[in-house]
């Protein structure tokens, strides 16, 4: 393989006007299909296989028109202070309200609550319903503006006015802090480069490879029915892998500079063995997304598809653009250990007798390995304490921020109808089956009404045909919580009774009910997920390191940092550790996904610092030095590198953290805080410490395992060798007088 990217990269430079007009092409292609595509609308959330969605289904065919997939939105009232609802002067501004939003085009129904009961008990609150043909992502502007207009015109009147839901969707913002994010990793490479030039280079390549693939999802977003989400992950993920990337190219390609390389025989060479490199490390991030796809949940197969689909352009970039640019900037990139001239005057640094810091502390690691590995296990264990008490959930209205409209009405909501209204659940009954249908309905209803944290129970509503009801739900604990989860499963155990009896089938739906088997879904999944992508990268690095112990090494520690990660975020999202410091207005369980999720991506990036660090040692020894020292020869070239990219990439998850959606703020802290662990405490402590304990155990390969395994020659032993043969070659035309 290196020597195939050493041409690959020789290429690029040689040919860069062409190299560099495909990626411009391509950027432009994505770039007009994004601006011309329809506006996406909003991303279907479905679980296959589980209850609430086979309900779900059942409801769209047997009541059909129903549109149980169009907006709502919840218009909360609440009286002055000292007043009721039913006074006159509120209830005139009531059901004004209720008239006005009645009128829109795009309206299917409007409850008036007065007729609807719709009062809480004080009489202080008030809500009217009000249901949409599309959904929240597909309304028009005009229906939004008539439901804010609506809402504002019955504050006019005095009444505390706030609208829930999803028909006003918040936007989410990632303010500032995600500008802050780049300038910094901007910083780290001018610092590390010593040039503004070669710090310019990854930021240039990972932003084209950031807007290539964000504006190809944009352009595919309707038709393959993508989220905003999607879009978004794509782009922590692009900026991070695309950034790091390139550094290993541009650093490599100062060190072969160095060396006193021509500058096309330098880019050739930083391509055949930092590419490398890059190759395996990207096939590890792109394996882990790909991966979700076992959890068999739609929206997350697509975010991870397209995840990968950017990382994919961002190796691509590294190999290709990155060498052609080198191309064009030439002498102003200078060789390592020199300035530019801007930074330090042109002049070479003067070389220090003293080691570099990164040779400094892999000595003292191989000095001190015991130490170090127990220091640096048991602090990773204590972060990962947290984690034990770790609970699993969805976002929902009451994880808005308290700014938000939807946050203040479901606040109202609970305070007047107790906490788990926001949350109810519909019970399905199919009794296409019985013999009896308004008796299995009316069984399923006083059923429920008898279970215990049932705060009331709806009439059963049959559909025309008289063979399926809905019946709602209201328990007496808020959507997110344990006991509202315990409430599903009873009832739902309870239904298997009530089939036996009546032969109609029971089925729990809902957005909590959803929600709950969306969580379970991903648990269950995640134990053969984590041996699917662990498998498949522990193969993967034994080709690369050719040694059995190096890739069990790497497995286990990036377990220590993914914990160590879920205890960080189990500790802020849940407990409300520097909860204020982080933006969290509201504390309460992990989101679902988080915990898979973290998996599959800090796996992926965890491999990168392994992969660069690790062959460096490797090559160091195969190359003829002792263990210990080839520890020492890979931290002297790598320590450094490796640390700029695990400080770029914190700083770029860290500017996620300023988004207002709190999916995204977890995602961004949990991401940065597990690329910390493992970057600092794994990859720099923990793996010298364990390869120093080994000695040359570390590098073991049985005879038959060698001999089967493909030589991807990642080390560039087959450009060493062709410097041999160069070498002769020059030999002999010397003696000939050539």
């Amino acid at each position: 393989m290196a020597t195939f990217l050493y041409k690959l990269g020789r290429l690029a430079f040689r040919r860069r006007h062409f190299a560099a007009l495909i990626w411009v092409a391509l950027l432009t292609l994505a770039g007009v299909g994004a601006a011309s595509a329809p506006v996406a609308g909003s991303s279907s959330f479905s679980i296959p296989g589980t209850e609430a969605q086979k309900a779900f289904d059942l409801l769209e065919s047997r009541f059909p028109g129903m549109s149980a997939d169009g907006a709502t939105a919840r218009v909360v009232f609440k009286a002055p202070a000292g007043e009721k609802m039913g006074d006159k002067d509120n209830k005139a501004a009531v059901e004004k309200a209720v008239k006005v939003l009645g009128t829109g085009s795009e309206v299917t129904s409007v409850t008036d609550p007065f007729k609807t009961q719709a009062v809480s008990k004080d009489g202080t609150i008030a809500y009217a319903s009000v249901r949409y043909e599309v959904s929240g992502m597909e309304l028009k502007d005009a229906s939004k503006d008539a439901l804010e207009a609506a809402a504002e015109d019955a504050r006019h009147s005095g009444l505390t006015v706030e609208v829930g839901g999803d028909a006003l969707q918040a936007t989410p913002e990632t303010g500032s802090s995600e500008v802050i994010g780049i300038a910094i990793a901007a910083v780290v490479l001018v610092i590390t480069f010593g040039s503004l030039i070669a710090a310019g280079l990854p930021l240039l390549t990972a932003l084209i490879g950031v807007g290539i693939g964000v504006s190809t999802i944009t352009a595919l977003a309707s038709a393959l029915d993508l989220g905003s989400t999607t879009s978004t992950l794509a782009m922590m993920i692009g900026l991070a892998v695309g950034i790091d990337y390139a550094l290993f190219i541009v650093s490599r390609y100062r060190a072969e500079l160095a060396e006193g390389r021509e500058r096309e025989e330098a880019a050739g060479r930083a391509v055949g063995t930092a590419g490398s490199a890059v190759v395996f490390a990207g096939l590890t991030v792109v394996i882990a997304l790909v991966g979700l796809s076992v959890v068999n949940i739609p929206m997350l197969t697509k975010m991870g598809v397209a995840a990968a689909g950017t990382v994919v352009i961002a190796v691509l970039i590294a190999l290709t653009l990155v060498p052609a640019l080198l191309g064009y900037v030439g002498r102003r990139v200078q060789p390592a250990g020199q300035k530019s001239k801007l930074l330090g005057g042109g002049r070479a640094a003067k070389k220090a007798d003293k080691p570099n810091m990164g040779t400094r502390w892999a000595s003292f690691v191989v000095r001190r390995p015991l130490a170090v590995l127990l220091l640096g296990v048991i602090g990773l264990g204590a972060a990962a304490v947290p984690a034990a008490s770790l609970q699993l959930g969805l976002p929902d209205d009451g994880s808005q921020p308290v700014s938000t409209t939807q946050r203040r009405a479901y606040d109202l909501l609970s305070d007047g109808f107790g906490p788990g209204f926001n949350g109810p659940l519909m019970v399905v009954v199919d009794a296409k089956a019985s013999d009896a249908p308004k008796t299995a309905f009316s069984t399923v209803h006083d059923k429920i009404e008898d279970l215990k944290g049932v705060v009331s129970v709806s009439p059963a509503a049959p559909n025309k045909a008289g063979d399926t009801a809905m019946i709602t739900v209201i328990p007496d604990s808020k959507p997110s919580s344990v006991t509202t989860e315990d409430l599903v499963h009873t009832i739902r155990g309870a239904g298997a009774g009530i089939e036996a009896d009546t032969d109609a089938t029971v089925l729990v739906t809902g957005s909590t009910a959803m929600n709950i088997d969306f969580s379970q879904k991903l648990n269950d999944a995640l134990i053969p997920y984590l041996a699917l992508v662990v498998g498949l990268a522990f193969l993967l690095l034994i080709v690369v390191f050719r040694s059995i112990l190096v890739p069990l090494k790497a497995a286990l520690g990036f377990l220590l940092s993914v914990m160590a990660a879920l205890g960080a975020v189990v500790a802020v999202f849940q407990w409300g550790w520097l909860s204020g410091l982080m933006g969290v207005e509201e504390t309460g369980p992990i989101m679902s996904m988080m915990p898979i999720f973290m998996v599959g991506v800090v796996f992926g990036l965890a491999m990168d610092y392994e992969v660069f660090l690790v062959t460096r040692m490797r090559e160091a020894f195969v190359h003829g030095e002792k263990p210990g020292q080839a520890i020492v020869t890979g931290f002297k070239h790598g320590a450094r590198v490796v640390t700029a990219a695990a400080v770029i990439m914190i700083a770029v998850f860290s500017g996620f953290i300023g988004s207002s959606e709190s999916m995204i703020k977890m995602i961004g802290f949990g991401l940065a805080i597990a690329v910390f662990f493992d970057a600092f405490v794994v990859r720099m402590a923990l793996v010298p410490a364990v390869l120093a304990l080994l000695g040359k155990r570390a590098w073991w390969l049985p005879r038959w395992l060698d001999r089967a395994l493909p030589n991807v020659d990642v080390e560039g032993e087959g450009l060493r060798a062709l410097d041999e043969r160069t070498d002769d070659g020059d030999h002999d035309r010397k003696l000939v007088g050539v």
